[in-house]
């Protein structure tokens, strides 16, 4: 098992979307996180929910979060 670069309580470097649709008519909706492996060879994903359509984008996390319906 890889382990993870944060200790408990720190924040993301990632965030992970669901994302429907293609272009401006796209729809993001934030599903988890993610933190790099202290190996730096990888990352430890966190889901909060797996989409059953789309795909999963994964964006540097910013203090802003994303709002649903839209590119972050």
């Amino acid at each position: 098992m890889t382990k993870q670069s944060t200790t408990p309580g720190s924040k993301p470097t990632h965030r992970l979307y669901s994302v429907e649709g293609e272009g401006k008519k796209s729809r993001w909706t934030e599903i988890g996180s993610a933190w790099p492996n202290k190996d730096g060879k990888g990352f430890s994903l966190s889901c909060e929910a797996m989409p059953l359509r789309g795909r999963i984008v994964m964006r540097t996390a910013t203090s802003k979060p994303a709002q649903q319906g839209g590119q972050p």
